[in-house]
């Protein structure tokens, strides 16, 4: 399992910085956010967890420069259900989970963490499951095929495809947190500081 701790990144695009995202486990709860290098994105979450570490309920902010939406999600049996509050007005959103109930929130990189520490919890060196993807922008939940490999005969690197002609190289530590990850659309996350625990 994601082992509690506290995690800061700076978020490059071709080398040019373009934000910075702070995240926080403490059991059951995850708290993160990313603001863009410019101030003018900011993204919010707060995620609770269940006794397995599958997502339960969410809540997401985020605003730009003309818009502010908020959204709430909570499982029910087998679907992840939404509630999305913007300038168009509320829309109810209801997403089929996957076999294993995972959940990926905003790009936030913790969530690809906890993806990654099931994976290696059952002991499998590839996976390939549905995933309930919320969309950065619009707070939207759909449902996307995603997959990871192990490489180099190690349990802290890893290949995870988020969709369709996308890759990330992702380095662990010990505790399962991201320590580095870069996609081949030259986007990487550098890890500020020291990974603090608790």
């Amino acid at each position: 399992m994601l082992s509690a701790g506290k995690c800061s990144y700076e978020i490059r695009l071709n080398g040019e910085v373009v934000a910075v995202e702070h995240s926080s486990f403490d059991p059951p709860r995850i708290v993160a956010s990313r603001r863009s290098a410019d101030g003018r994105n900011e993204h919010r979450l707060e995620a609770l967890l269940d006794a397995a570490q599958q997502v339960h309920r969410l809540s997401l902010f985020y605003s730009d420069t003309l818009f502010r939406r908020k959204a709430t999600y909570e499982v029910v049996d087998d679907s992840l259900r939404g509630r999305i509050s913007g300038v168009a007005g509320v829309n109810e959103i209801a997403v089929k989970l996957g076999r294993f109930r995972e959940v990926e929130a905003a790009g936030f990189l913790i969530f690809r963490a906890l993806i990654i520490s099931h994976v290696r919890e059952r002991q499998n060196e590839r996976w390939t499951g549905r995933v309930a993807v919320i969309d950065p922008n619009t707070l939207v939940a759909t449902s996307v095929k995603q997959n990871c490999t192990r490489q180099k005969l190690s349990w802290y690197s890893w290949t995870y495809e988020p969709r369709m002609g996308d890759r990330e190289d992702i380095e662990l530590d010990e505790a399962g947190h991201v320590i580095s990850c870069r996609d081949n659309r030259g986007t990487t996350f550098r890890l500020l500081s020291d990974v603090t625990q608790g």
